[in-house]
């Protein structure tokens, strides 16, 4: 019998409530960041019955302030003579978790300030630009006895844990292969937070996470990764594809890109059938099983939009006093941001986060 190696969690059970509905105590949000994932993110977070929107900080004092508008804070905070917006909001003792979806050149700093200060953190996707980074901002959330997540909405949604179980109940024998792609025509702008070298642009930081995370369901973590791509002008990688070998004898290709139209998909074969994924791969709506001549589709009810239940998962975890998610551990994000690492290095792509690590990693 194939293994299970992503953990349940309890808004994917079987009959589960909604995750809109409250778990225990209202936890007292921040948001940093006035973006546009920071709006859809949030607009669903006030929507759980135990969550609070208590603050939002930004550069920009007018961004700050209509953002806190739009979504109900209660404080909006912004760069002045002071300090920084994010300075203000660590500060803020009625904040109790930050919701962190700024480009990923800042998550480290950022995230290390309001760890520091004592914050919960849901850090967006990538984590962080290296995994040196990564694995600080991990140690630092156990000693502090904090809470830290990336934000791997896909894992927490009904339809990928229906994925997960069908795999590891041997729908498709054992998985021997899997193919997984994500990508999108984006206009090259080295301005822009996709392409930008100074804000960790590139596809691979940007998207990878997508794919890995149903290659997973399969075969778990990545032991080795070869790396093969193309690097727009300014360096960062603009499509890479990913021969990726797991214990075992699994193997996945992973294609991901700003350059090209792709089929949003991801399969696994085994040796008794095929899964396939229908629908965007962040946020499926089902999926077909293949075996034989026989082909059907598998459908999950969502009964709530799709980030509620990655939100339910961090309010519950908080709520229990628990530092880390068993869905998405912090082991997880460290053995994907290696990954990533290895990979840069063989498409040749560097950061000045590589350049000019931050004093706590000198």
């Amino acid at each position: 019998m194939p293994t299970r190696f992503v953990t349940r969690p309890s808004t994917s059970e079987p009959g589960a409530p909604d995750p809109r509905l409250a778990t225990g105590e209202t936890l007292r949000w921040g948001v940093v960041s006035t973006g546009h994932i920071a709006h859809v993110v949030t607009a669903q977070l006030c929507a759980l019955e135990d969550a609070e929107l208590h603050a939002v900080s930004s550069r920009d004092a007018e961004r700050a302030d209509a953002f806190a508008r739009e979504h109900g804070a209660r404080s909006a905070y912004h760069d002045d003579a002071a300090g920084t917006g994010v300075e203000h909001l660590a500060a803020d003792d009625a904040v109790d978790v930050v919701y962190l979806a700024t480009p990923h050149a800042q998550h480290h700093a950022i995230a290390r300030t309001l760890l520091e200060a004592g914050k919960h953190v849901l850090i967006e996707k990538a984590f962080a630009v290296t995994a040196a980074e990564a694995a600080d901002l991990a140690a630092l959330a156990r000693a502090r006895g904090r809470f830290l997540m990336e934000a791997v909405w896909t894992r927490f949604l009904p339809v990928y844990q229906a994925f997960v179980d069908h795999v590891a109940e041997g729908a498709i024998g054992t998985p021997r292969w899997a193919q997984a792609d994500l990508g999108m025509r984006a206009t090259f702008d080295p301005d822009s937070r996709l392409w930008a070298r100074d804000a960790g642009g590139g596809a691979l930081l940007d998207l990878a996470v997508y794919p890995l995370t149903w290659t997973a369901a399969a075969f778990g973590l990545p032991s080795a990764i070869a790396a093969r791509g193309v690097l727009a002008e300014n360096g960062v990688d603009a499509l890479c594809t990913l021969d990726v070998g797991y214990p075992g004898d699994g193997r996945a290709q992973v294609t991901v890109s700003f350059t090209s139209a792709h089929t949003r998909s991801a399969t696994i074969g085994g040796d008794a059938g095929v899964v396939r994924t229908l629908g965007s791969l962040p946020n499926p709506t089902g999926f077909t099983l293949t075996r034989g001549d026989d082909t059907r589709e598998v459908r999950a009810a969502t009964p709530a939009p799709g980030y509620t239940y990655q939100l339910r998962e961090v309010t519950r975890c908080i709520q229990r006093g628990e530092f880390e998610s068993a869905t998405m551990p912090l082991r997880d994000t460290l053995a994907f941001m290696r990954c990533f690492d290895d990979a840069r290095a063989q498409l040749g792509v560097r950061y000045p986060n590589d350049d000019a690590p931050p004093p706590s990693l000198r």
